[in-house]
């Protein structure tokens, strides 16, 4: 009995560990919750007129023991911010997440905090944070928010130590703590869920798609036999032009569904995207953007003839290698397209892939001179199910790039000028073949 006892014990355990690696260290980042640029703009436009709104209110209508309105001018300015194209635009850079971070640390845990602490914890300051709180959890990743508000309010702290020196503490009440700290285990636990159900469902759609995808795998192998029976039938005592063109016939239907079958991949590696394994297979950069340009299903020689491979500068990493050339399958796939829209035949140098090393870090860069990408549409890019192809495209190959990349601990990074192409760069940490590898750290 003592010994089922301690199993019981331990797989509780194993249970809790696993939670917490899968919600809190594996989990995707989310820094702005339901990124959109009307929502920062909308964001930015109530921080802007709120501030003046409440400076207002708590000043004039209905005066509370302290109200500094040149603090809530400066942080009112702070909403401009957010209207800046640059912030609001690529919603996946590190200016518009820090920003957006920053803007809204200063503005709730901080100002709140501090407020409530000057204002002797009354009753309006004390809905007010309790409110913030909530505010905060809904607007980024609980994680962040959690870490906000510890810091925001350690701060609020000391700047009321600073600058309160006639204030006393009694607003601090355990009742107030109470409240303060229901409001708190209420936020995260609903951050905590949302961001679980958020994912729940994502994985559920793209499970059932890779059900659906690997379904297809029976009528795709008819078509492949059905190629067979045509190269069979151009092996007989035929004319040459009939030869030709049954030749030509079964090469079009195996290249078709071989293009097929790597799509069924990609579907079914999209039911597990955010499950992705780590890596532990040395790759090397140029081999294998080589191996997949001669194995990629080119439509016509012309096509063939305007890829440019350029090797700048050779280099290892960890990856999977069945994942990493669907990525750049892809990625060459989404140029082809973009050349096709662009209405001209392509030349030579319209698409190129450079191997190189910068930084200390490996580089595959894919570059093509078609269409390119709207600036207002560039920050949706990686986001699941959102395709600039309605009527060919998923909206899950960028998706599914984006995390094979962050899984080898890269970065899928974007830069595209509407009219004058796009360029995706994958950046790798570099990885020698001889240095040993050492496994993440696991619980299971």
């Amino acid at each position: 009995m003592l010994q089922w006892d301690r199993l019981r014990v331990h797989n509780a355990r194993l249970r809790f560990w696993r939670w917490v690696v899968d919600e809190i260290v594996h989990a995707p980042l989310e820094p702005i919750l339901h990124p959109s640029t009307a929502r920062l703009q909308w964001l930015g436009v109530f921080t802007f007129g709120g501030h003046f709104i409440f400076g207002w209110l708590w000043g004039q209508a209905l005066p509370q023991p302290y109200e500094l309105f040149a603090v809530r001018v400066v942080l009112a300015l702070t909403g401009l911010l957010l209207l800046h194209p640059r912030v609001n635009r690529d919603l996946q850079s590190k200016t518009s997440v820090w920003v957006y971070g920053l803007i809204f640390w200063l503005q709730l845990p901080l100002f709140f905090g501090w407020m409530f602490l000057m204002n002797e914890g009354n009753k309006v300051w004390l809905a007010s944070v309790c409110s913030m709180i909530l505010i905060y959890f809904h607007i980024t990743d609980w994680r962040l928010a959690s870490l906000g508000c510890i810091t925001g309010f350690a701060v609020a702290a000391g700047l009321f130590l600073l600058t309160g020196t006639q204030q006393t503490w009694v607003g601090i009440e355990p009742e107030n703590l109470t409240l303060i700290g229901f409001a708190l285990g209420m936020s995260l636990m609903l951050g905590m869920s949302g961001a679980n159900l958020r994912r729940v469902r994502l994985i559920n759609t793209l499970s059932t798609m890779g059900v659906m995808a690997h379904e297809l795998r029976t009528p795709l192998a008819t078509v492949n036999l059905v190629g067979d029976v045509l190269r069979g039938l151009a092996q007989h005592d035929v004319p040459e032009p009939k030869r030709k063109k049954l030749e030509e016939l079964a090469q079009r239907l195996q290249n078709l569904v071989r293009s097929m079958n790597r799509q069924i991949d990609t579907q079914i590696s999209n039911a597990q995207l955010l499950r992705l394994p780590r890596p532990t297979a040395h790759l090397t950069a140029f081999e294998l953007v080589q191996d997949v340009l001669g194995q990629y299903p080119f439509r016509s020689p012309r096509e063939r003839e305007c890829v440019q491979l350029a090797l700048e500068e050779d280099f290892g990493f960890l990856g999977s290698r069945a994942q990493f050339s669907q990525v750049l399958v892809n990625l060459i796939k989404n140029a082809m397209h973009a050349l096709a829209a662009s209405g001209d035949a392509p030349k030579p140098g319209d698409l190129r892939v450079e191997v190189t090393v910068k930084d200390g870090l490996g580089r595959i860069v894919v570059t093509d001179k078609g269409t390119g990408i709207p600036l207002q549409k560039q920050h949706r890019i990686f986001e699941p199910f959102f395709s600039l192809q309605s009527s060919v495209g998923n909206g899950l190959g960028l998706t599914f790039c984006k995390n094979v990349v962050e899984a080898s601990d890269g970065r899928l990074l974007l830069q595209s000028q509407p009219g004058h192409g796009a360029s995706f760069t994958i950046v790798l940490p570099l990885r020698d073949e001889r240095a040993p590898f050492i496994p993440p750290t696991s619980t299971h």
